[in-house]
C-alpha cells in the first residue's frame, strides 16, 4: 500500500478528498510526510513526481478520461478503537479522526503512545474511555474532528446493541457539543437513522475503506464548499455546504438483519426474530442487526413526512454490477476488471459513470442493458438480500430470468 496506490484509485472512483487512515502508526505517518505536500488548507496532494507516475499508470490501465481529471486531495485521518468499562458495561466503540496539520498529528499520536502500542496495528485498540479520546483529540487542534464510526454496527459502534450506548450524550457527556457528525456504515443508511429524533442534530457521513483501495467509493460524502479542511469542517458544524451522502444499500451491509451465522439462521426482526434474543436451532445468544437497534431506539415511524432524511443517494460498485451482467462470480475476476477499465477509460470515474453519465452514452460505451442496469440502479429498484452476522447481503439488477443472455454485452465491449 501507497498513497500513490490510494490516489490512483480514488481518481478512478472520482474521489475528489480521500482519507489517509492510519495516520498513528508512526512509519506510516513517515511515509505520508515524505509523499505528500500541502495543497490547499489542511488538504495535501501527492508530490509532483509521484503525481506523474499516476497520471502514466491511468493513462497505461484506462486511458485519457482518467488520466486527464483532477487528481485527488489527502485528508489526513485515522481511526481508533476504544474498549473501557462504563456503568458496569464493557464499550467497545470505533472512532474516526480527521486533523488539519501533521503537527496535531504528531501531538496526537505521542498522547496516544503513552496509552497503548501504535506500532502494532493501524487501527490501535485503547483502553481509553471515549470522552478522554475526544478531549485528547481537541487538544492536539482546535479543529480537529472526532466522529464516531458506523455508529449501529453491534460489535464496536457507539449505538451498538452489543457494547454502545443509547445515545450519543451518554457516551461523550460534558463534550457532545464537540461531535458535528455520525458515520452511518454499511449497514444504515439517513431514512432508517431519520426515526430516532435526538440525531437529528448531527450530519451525516459515510466512508470506506482506505485500507483497501479499490473499496474506495462505495460510501462517500459529498461536500458544496470550497476544497478546504476548514470549509469541510464548517459544512458539517452548519449544513452550509453539506451534500449528503453516497451509500451503500443497507440490506447488502453484513449486519442489517438479526442472525446466527454458524446455524444459517437468518431473521427480520420486524417479522420474525424471536422475543428472547436466541437462536432457534441451537439456542445460543442471536447477533442483533442494524435494523432491530434502530427499531429499539426509533421514535419516529418509517418515512415520516415532515422529517425528510438527510439527503442520500445508495449505490453498488460498477465492478458488481459488470459481474452481474457477465455472469461472473467474482467482480474482482480479470474478465470483470477489463471490463471496468474499458468502460471508465471511455466513460470517466466511477462515482459520475453510476451518478451523472447520460444512459444513451453508457448503452452506446457499453450496451443497451448496462444503461438499463445503471437506469435502475438510480431508480433504486433492486432486488434485496439482506446481510446477517457478519455476512454480507446481495443487490440484484435483474432477476434470474432475465438475465439469460446477459454475457453477449461484455463480449460486445471486448469487441469495441
Amino acid at each position: 500500500m501507497t498513497p500513490q496506490n490510494i490516489a490512483l484509485w480514488a481518481q478512478r472512483k472520482g474521489i475528489g478528498v480521500v482519507g489517509t487512515a492510519d495516520f498513528t502508526h508512526p512509519v506510516w505517518r513517515q511515509t505520508l510526510r515524505e509523499a505528500l505536500i500541502e495543497a490547499e488548507p489542511g488538504l495535501f496532494q501527492l508530490r509532483p513526481d509521484l503525481a506523474a507516475a499516476v497520471r502514466r499508470d491511468l493513462l497505461e490501465q484506462t486511458g485519457p478520461a482518467l488520466a486527464e481529471a483532477p487528481a485527488p486531495r489527502f485528508l489526513l485521518t485515522t481511526e481508533i478503537a476504544v474498549i473501557y468499562q462504563r456503568a458496569g458495561k464493557t464499550r467497545r466503540i470505533h472512532h474516526l479522526i480527521c486533523l488539519p496539520s501533521f503537527a496535531a498529528a504528531e501531538r496526537l499520536s505521542v498522547a496516544l503512545a503513552q496509552v497503548g502500542n501504535l506500532h502494532a496495528d493501524g487501527r490501535p485498540m485503547l483502553g481509553l474511555d471515549s470522552r478522554d479520546l475526544l478531549a485528547m483529540t481537541l487538544h492536539s487542534d482546535a479543529d480537529a474532528l472526532l466522529i464516531p464510526a458506523h455508529v449501529w454496527t453491534p460489535w464496536y459502534a457507539l449505538l451498538g446493541a452489543r457494547s454502545g450506548f443509547d445515545s450519543v450524550e451518554a457516551c461523550f457527556g460534558d463534550l457532545t457539543p464537540h461531535i458535528l457528525a455520525l458515520e452511518t456504515g454499511l449497514s444504515a443508511d439517513p431514512a432508517m437513522m431519520a426515526r430516532v429524533s435526538s440525531l437529528d442534530r448531527y450530519r451525516l457521513v459515510s466512508h470506506s475503506d482506505a485500507h483497501s483501495p479499490s473499496k474506495l467509493g462505495r460510501e462517500a460524502t459529498r461536500y458544496e464548499c470550497e476544497l478546504d479542511y476548514h470549509a469541510m469542517r464548517r459544512a458539517l458544524a452548519t449544513g452550509a455546504g453539506y451534500g449528503g451522502t453516497i451509500e451503500f444499500f443497507p440490506q447488502e451491509g453484513k449486519y442489517f438483519h438479526d442472525g446466527h451465522r454458524a446455524c444459517d439462521v437468518h431473521l427480520n426482526p420486524e417479522v420474525d426474530t424471536p422475543a428472547d434474543g436466541l437462536c432457534p436451532v441451537c439456542g445460543k445468544a442471536l447477533t442483533t442487526g442494524v435494523l432491530n437497534r434502530v427499531l429499539a431506539l426509533a421514535d419516529r415511524p418509517a418515512n415520516q413526512s415532515d422529517h425528510a432524511p438527510a439527503p442520500f443517494v445508495s449505490l453498488t460498485p460498477l465492478a458488481q454490477i459488470v459481474a452481474e451482467l457477465a455472469g461472473v462470480k467474482s467482480p474482482n475476476s480479470k474478465r470483470v476488471t477489463r471490463a471496468v477499465e474499458r468502460l471508465l477509460g471511455r466513460l470517466g470515474p466511477e462515482i459520475p459513470l453510476l451518478t451523472q453519465v447520460p444512459l444513451a452514452q453508457i448503452a452506446e460505451v457499453g450496451s443497451e442493458l448496462l444503461a438499463e442496469a445503471i437506469r435502475r440502479l438510480r431508480a433504486g429498484q433492486v432486488i434485496r438480500q439482506c446481510g446477517y452476522d457478519g455476512v454480507f447481503g446481495r443487490i440484484r439488477l435483474f432477476a434470474p430470468d432475465e438475465a439469460v443472455s446477459t454475457r453477449r454485452w461484455l463480449d460486445m465491449l471486448y469487441r469495441c
